[in-house]
């Protein structure tokens, strides 16, 4: 079994995360029936995910390394009805539970992924493609929100450094920027003004080349739903979560930053690195704090921050003599 392993520590496998009840029926209950719900399409293939829609639980991933973490994450995960039922994707609207409620008109097959820019090796990518390119690992991260709410959450899928490999950046590849689905017809939030459309978000080299940047296909244990981002979509655990894009359609190699959508939107809110820092807060509201998802409700105890999201061990080095209050 592979598990990643940062300055010493070694991960935990998920069951000792997830309460083993929990984990012990989601895997009996995969095992007896590929899919739930009505209208759910059958499995293509064991090495491509079929076409899914919400609501309902939805097919297995393929080739999945059981029990496979990546962050040193004790927290309890958070319930699956949240996970997928509270969300910011403003593609499908502004208010948390329109994504559950709207996504449904994503269509995830056919979709392609374009790799471009300053790579050797660009190209197409087709969603299977993808699936097929690396092992899946299930790996519990938190994830925390700009807005000071958090979740923590098991993710499928692998090291986005995995597809980098491949394309061979060029020594003039700096920045990594993603680009997101934009499709009026599929999106009713993409009639608004919001946001300037398509959604862009941005890496530094090795800000993507770390093995924790993961690209993603799914989570607990299943496809990715369609109002978290399928069927592809990045999660960079130390960000706050809007750095993640979500329905990836282009991911270009660039030598200068790029300008993501938010900091585009508003510069002085929204920063291009967008590290989880309790010791800077957004200027309407403090980051010392947030709320967990799905612990007694909206009156819950608020939790201190931790500095990018509790990972400084194994990411803190990137930042090195860098001013986090300029490089916000």
């Amino acid at each position: 079994m592979h598990l990643l392993k940062d300055r010493g520590f070694q991960h935990p496998v998920a069951s000792e995360i997830t309460p083993q009840g929990l984990w012990l029926g989601r895997r009996e209950w995969l095992q007896r029936t590929a899919l739930a719900g009505s209208g759910l399409a059958a499995m293509a293939s064991r090495d491509a995910m079929a076409q899914v829609t919400p609501p309902g639980r939805l097919a297995k991933l393929p080739g999945i390394k059981s029990g496979v973490a990546g962050a040193m994450v004790m927290d309890k995960a958070t319930a699956y009805a949240d996970v997928t039922g509270y969300n910011n994707f403003y593609e499908f609207g502004t208010d948390k539970a329109d994504p559950a409620r709207t996504a449904g008109s994503l269509k995830t097959r056919p979709w392609t992924v374009t790799v471009e820019g300053e790579v050797r090796k660009p190209g197409v990518f087709g969603i299977e493609d993808l699936l097929k390119l690396s092992p899946m690992e299930e790996r519990i991260y938190r994830m925390r929100c700009v807005e000071g709410w958090s979740m923590v959450i098991p993710w499928i899928g692998y090291s986005l450094a995995e597809l980098i490999k491949r394309v061979e950046p060029t020594g003039n590849a700096k920045f990594v920027q993603f680009v997101t689905l934009a499709d009026k017809a599929q999106m009713p939030g993409v009639r608004s003004g919001v946001l300037d459309w398509p959604y862009v978000e941005g890496l530094r080299m090795d800000e993507a080349m770390h093995p924790l940047t993961l690209l993603a296909f799914g989570l607990y244990g299943e496809v990715m739903p369609n109002q978290n981002g399928a069927p592809v979509r990045l999660v960079t655990p130390w960000k706050y979560g809007f750095k993640s894009a979500k329905s990836i359609v282009k991911i270009r190699f660039v030598d200068k930053q790029p300008v993501s959508s938010w900091e585009r939107a508003n510069v002085q809110e929204y920063g291009f690195y967008s590290n989880v820092n309790p010791q800077v807060d957004h200027p309407r509201w403090s980051q010392a704090s947030e709320r967990r998802i799905g612990e007694d409700g909206l009156f819950a105890k608020k939790r201190p921050t931790l500095m990018f999201n509790g990972y400084e061990a194994q990411v803190g080095q990137l930042y090195a003599g860098m001013d986090l209050k300029k490089f916000y």
